[in-house]
């Protein structure tokens, strides 16, 4: 089943449960699913790569809106942002650990001859491919540069 197929199943068990937190949190990935299928030059099915991005795009939007919010004191704002990124967060893959991750640099780092920051960008668009779905960007860019200084 695709991602697709199994947000629109999640969608209608909201609808039928009157969960609005979910309801909205699903309806925006819905969304963003169909721009990305409408996108001139865009193919009609997306890989599961291209899915990922885009659920991992909606947590991370999320996630910064609940910092924002936090920031200026207002929790009961907070809150349900953080809410609707645990229910998109459903739809991805486990996370892998940041061990897991650093095996994968080291490996891919020794596997193109990595010296240095210059070979930075070759590393982290090996890795973000290998690793698409399972790990935040930020994560793998913090380890990478941990291991190329």
């Amino acid at each position: 089943m695709s991602l697709q197929e199994d947000v629109m199943t999640a969608l209608k068990d909201a609808m039928r449960s009157k969960d609005q937190r979910a309801l909205t949190a699903l309806r925006a990935v819905k969304s963003a699913i169909l721009l990305a299928q409408t996108e001139s030059g865009a193919k009609a099915e997306l890989t599961q790569e291209q899915e990922f991005k885009i659920l991992q795009k909606q947590v991370k939007q999320r996630r910064d809106s609940a910092a924002v919010y936090l920031e200026q004191g207002r929790e009961d704002l907070a809150t349900p942002e953080l809410e609707e990124a645990k229910i998109i967060e459903r739809f991805l893959p486990e996370a892998l650990s940041d061990a897991e991750i650093e095996k994968v640099v080291l490996a891919t780092i020794k596997r193109i001859g990595a010296e240095g920051m210059k070979d930075m960008g070759k590393v982290m668009g090996l890795v973000s491919k290998e690793l698409a779905g399972k790990a935040d960007g930020k994560t793998i860019s913090s380890i990478v540069k941990g291991n190329l200084t």
